[in-house]
């Protein structure tokens, strides 16, 4: 697999249609820069669709890439190693945050095993078909995959970004269901913005005391040491300190800006994965929105390496794609009001000062019509 190749297979969203749809919101009845981002939406959403006006975001979908990741075995993380398929199991009974949100939105998700340490047998089989492998190797001593498994990942997330595509999906909102996952998601982003792990070390979305913090540091640091050799090749990188969920999102960010759908992501994990994409190829965040702030450090560092604004800052740290799924009525409301706004009536065209002089002449001749009746 050469990752290369995405760099000439994703173009940018159709710049024409943009200044179309920037011509349009000049002429509706809401004064131009009244709506704040929600014209910058509905711009970029036309763009994306090449149609103005903009469609309205009719078929979302939730994606979600679940895995469990080795190094959660340092004590890491706020949930104990190996229990990402609880995640899955709370998400599948509706009994998650993003679960809840999800049928309250009326929006459907979809949860992909890329690499959960489970038995199989705990959670459905379209669920499952997918695992690549059970669980991804301790990234501050060893590879998360060997490279025939990264690759595997990256083809998945592409087969699930196709899939996608293919049944109508008309945006996407990316999560992850991960123990261990902002870990090596952190890991990432400190290697691509070269940084120290003291700066991208957050405390995940389950919350970690100080004495974890540190564990969770000195893992990063560690992790490091290992990725900076392979900076050049992410599909090496991602093989390194990665993941099987990470990598397959990756894949899916990829494929997601070939097929021109576009995705929200939700937190530091879909970040990550971002800037990993962005280094394959330098126009796919131009497809990609940030859904909301999630806390982690090194989520705002990837998202301003990539140059995307947030739309929301509501303190939701939950992870799973909650944050992002949140943002989805803004942007639909956005498409909304772009599209079913009325334009301003045109005034009608002022005569030239040389036609209305011919015609106040005519009306003091008695040639022109005259004005009115007078009575004696």
């Amino acid at each position: 697999m050469n990752l290369d190749d995405f760099s000439d297979l994703i173009e940018r969203p159709d710049g024409g249609v943009r200044r179309d749809a920037e011509e349009r919101r000049e002429r509706l009845t809401v004064p131009p820069g009244a709506l704040g981002r929600l014209d910058e939406l509905g711009e970029w959403l036309s763009a994306a669709q090449q149609s103005v006006p903009v469609k309205p975001v009719d078929q979302p979908r939730v994606v979600l890439f679940a895995g469990d990741h080795g190094v959660a075995e340092l004590g890491v993380s706020g949930r104990a190693p190996g229990t990402a398929h609880e995640l899955v199991r709370a998400a599948l009974d509706g009994a998650s945050p993003v679960a809840v949100l999800a049928r309250r939105f009326a929006v459907p998700v979809r949860i992909v095993d890329a690499g959960l340490d489970c038995d199989p047998a705990l959670l459905p089989e379209a669920v499952v078909r997918h695992r690549v492998r059970r669980g991804s190797g301790r990234i501050d001593v060893e590879d998360a995959l060997t490279a025939e498994e990264a690759e595997q990942a990256v083809r998945l997330g592409m087969r699930i970004a196709d899939e996608e595509a293919d049944s109508g999906t008309d945006l996407v909102v990316l999560g992850d269901l991960s123990v261990g996952g902002t870990t090596a998601a952190s890991t990432l982003i400190a290697a691509l913005c070269g940084t120290d792990a003291s700066v991208v070390t957050g405390r995940g979305g389950a919350g970690i005391d100080d004495l974890a913090w540190m564990r969770k540091c000195a893992a990063i640091r560690d992790a490091l040491r290992r990725a900076r050799p392979v900076l050049g090749d992410q599909l090496e990188l991602l093989a390194a300190v990665g993941g099987a969920d990470l990598a397959a999102m990756t894949g899916f960010l990829l494929q997601s800006a070939v097929r021109r759908m576009p995705v929200v992501l939700d937190g530091v994990v879909s970040a990550a994965c971002a800037l990993v994409a962005q280094r394959v190829a330098f126009r796919a965040p131009d497809w990609w929105l940030a859904g909301q702030v999630s806390g982690e450090p090194a989520q705002m560092k990837a998202l301003d390496r990539m140059a995307l604004t947030p739309l929301l800052d509501h303190g939701v740290t939950v992870g799973g794609g909650s944050g992002a799924l949140l943002a989805l009525p803004l942007v639909q409301a956005a498409a909304a009001l772009a599209a079913e706004l009325p334009e301003r009536a045109e005034e009608p065209a002022e005569k030239p000062a040389d036609e209305s002089a011919e015609d106040t002449a005519e009306e003091a001749s008695g040639d022109g019509e005259p004005a009115g009746t007078t009575t004696a």
